[in-house]
């Protein structure tokens, strides 16, 4: 992915990446999962309220996603499986706020099927996998303490 071709598609050199060669006469490069999920959810109208109050609130939670999860899960991530030398605080730093936002989500699920109400959106799509990350890829369920953020959990397991 460092290589002069990848580096083309995305200059940040990093998955996910795509070309789109079913538009123009060139291929449109298209890079970052949020701006693909926007893409794609575009391009076929699908996925996006078609009201501007509810693709506000979409859009609100994938902006969400992607300004949270990342560094979030990321940090955690590292400091939980991954480092070679533990660091309590670091693991308990991030730790906490993965929690607070999961707490937020739980609070936000409390009256909704999905993130933005009853319909399935580009922001479930990008929520979903950061919390199945943090479940199956670094086996924190239970340090985290996941199954208690319950409207949380009914929406995941949808």
């Amino acid at each position: 992915q460092f290589g002069s071709e990848f580096v083309a598609m995305n200059p940040n050199s990093k998955i996910p990446a795509m070309y789109d060669y079913g538009i123009g006469d060139k291929p449109l490069r298209v890079f970052e999962s949020g701006s693909i999920l926007k893409y794609v959810a575009e391009k076929y109208e699908a996925f996006v309220p078609t009201d501007l109050a509810g693709k506000t609130e979409m859009y609100n939670w994938l902006m969400w996603q992607m300004g949270t999860a990342p560094y979030l899960g990321g940090g955690f991530g590292h400091f939980y499986k991954y480092a070679p030398l533990k660091i309590q605080y670091a693991i308990d730093r991030f730790s906490m706020e993965i929690k607070r936002e999961f707490d937020v989500l739980d609070n936000e699920l409390a009256t909704k099927k999905y993130i933005v109400g009853d319909e399935y959106t580009i922001a479930d799509m990008a929520i979903w996998p950061w919390i199945r990350c943090t479940i199956m890829h670094y086996k924190a369920k239970d340090f985290l303490q996941v199954d208690s953020y319950t409207n949380l959990m009914r929406w995941y397991d949808l």
